[in-house]
């Protein structure tokens, strides 16, 4: 049955690339996937697949209903892009100004339509029930994943995998890791108000500059002194603005950045050693403040009994060379929040560019992938839904026999 999905599957690879290039060229930033979402709905549509739209938001949910009873086997993907200029040279470059898809959703959204598609067309052959989960807003938190489940989006799910087309890594590899795999990502932003005045009177003044640059100093020791050693914690300023002219010393200075932790309680811990730094070093300069921090996803925690499940059948999949443990990543994801709901794993799927000078990262204004990582995630995902499936009952079986 799988070699024959896998076989349907490449005979509908051209039509993925065509529906991830059309995505490509009409991208849509988070929480105004409007378009977007009308286009998967019309897909499901044509199909006659059973859908519910604006779920949580723009939030699209298929379902297709097996032949035989059994279990409820979820699959993710993210369709939302990011407010990025598309700086690439090729035919399918993106026609909005300022908006382009550079973290590959808009190739997990045409990996799951198609597979969405075998998968109805062999609907006779599941032994239970799929739903294609099409999510908006992940890029941006709050994110789209917790009003979807909110919105029942998980209701009846037994199981949930998602993977993330990884343009690092050659097309053909899977990474996985069992436990965390992916941090929280947390955000914060300073504001520092000092006095300001004439650059050639500094004594007449609080230089809201000069504190905002011990403070991005002193914040370096939260990790290095504050947080166990064999702990993972970063602590980044991103932004620095303080504009002005040349002659003029800053009153205000602004400061965003972000905070990547796995455990919660270290989370916390450096939510308020941050503000420790910033009220420490305002007093000492007679400054006031702002701070304020939000949370952001939580940490990706993978199931230990479904991620081993991955990793063994992951390498039984047409394409796929090599299975990798991988260490912790330090980029986050709302698919944490499906993880807290029900049992699952999240994995990586290779798709860099064959051609070494196309390699740009992820958020890159020319970032891209190989296609044929879309075959191989939907080949991947194919197989942990059929097997799952096809498991869960031969254990019923079993069960009942005894």
């Amino acid at each position: 049955m799988l070699n024959h999905l896998w076989s349907t599957l490449d005979q509908h690879f051209t039509e993925m690339i065509e529906i991830r290039r059309y995505l490509h060229m009409h991208p849509e930033v988070s929480f105004q996937e409007v378009k977007t979402a009308a286009f998967i709905q019309k897909y499901y549509q044509d199909l006659g697949v059973e859908i519910r739209e604006n779920v949580g938001g723009n939030g699209i949910v298929a379902t297709i209903n097996g032949e035989f009873s059994g279990p409820t086997v979820a699959l993710r993907a993210d369709f939302d892009a990011l407010p990025i200029q598309d700086e690439k040279d090729v035919e399918y470059k993106s026609t909005v100004p300022g908006v382009m898809h550079a973290c590959g959703h808009d190739g997990h959204t045409a990996t799951l339509l198609v597979l969405a598609k075998v998968l109805y067309q062999h609907r006779h052959l599941l032994k239970g029930n799929v739903v294609l989960i099409h999510q908006h807003a992940e890029e941006y938190a709050p994110g789209g994943a917790l009003p979807m489940i909110k919105d029942g989006c998980l209701d009846g799910v037994d199981v949930i995998f998602g993977t993330h087309l990884w343009a690092s890594e050659p097309v053909g590899k899977i990474q996985y890791r069992s436990g965390p795999i992916m941090a929280a990502a947390d955000r914060f932003e300073i504001r520092v108000h000092g006095e300001g005045g004439h650059g050639a009177q500094p004594h007449k003044t609080k230089d809201a500059i000069l504190i905002g640059s011990q403070i991005v100093t002193n914040l370096q020791q939260i990790v290095s002194r504050k947080v166990d050693p064999v702990s993972s914690a970063v602590v980044s300023v991103g932004s620095f603005v303080a504009e002005n002219a040349f002659n003029i010393i800053a009153n205000t200075a602004k400061l965003i950045g972000t905070v990547r932790t796995f455990d919660e309680d270290i989370r916390t811990q450096i939510e308020k050693e941050i503000e420790n730094v910033i009220k420490g070093t305002c007093l000492m300069n007679n400054a006031e403040y702002e701070y304020d921090f939000v949370r952001g996803y939580p940490a990706v925690v993978n199931h230990y009994d479904e991620t081993e499940f991955l990793r063994e059948h992951a390498s039984q999949v047409p394409g796929v060379y090599e299975v990798e443990e991988i260490p912790l990543q330090m980029g986050g994801e709302d698919f944490a929040y499906y993880l807290q709901h029900v049992k699952g794993t999240f994995f990586f799927t290779g798709a860099k560019p064959a051609n070494s000078s196309d390699v740009y990262p992820h958020h890159h204004p020319k970032f891209d992938i190989d296609e044929k990582g879309m075959l191989i995630a939907a080949k991947t995902l194919c197989k942990a839904t059929i097997q799952y499936q096809l498991d869960y009952c031969e254990s019923n079986e079993l069960n009942l026999n005894k």
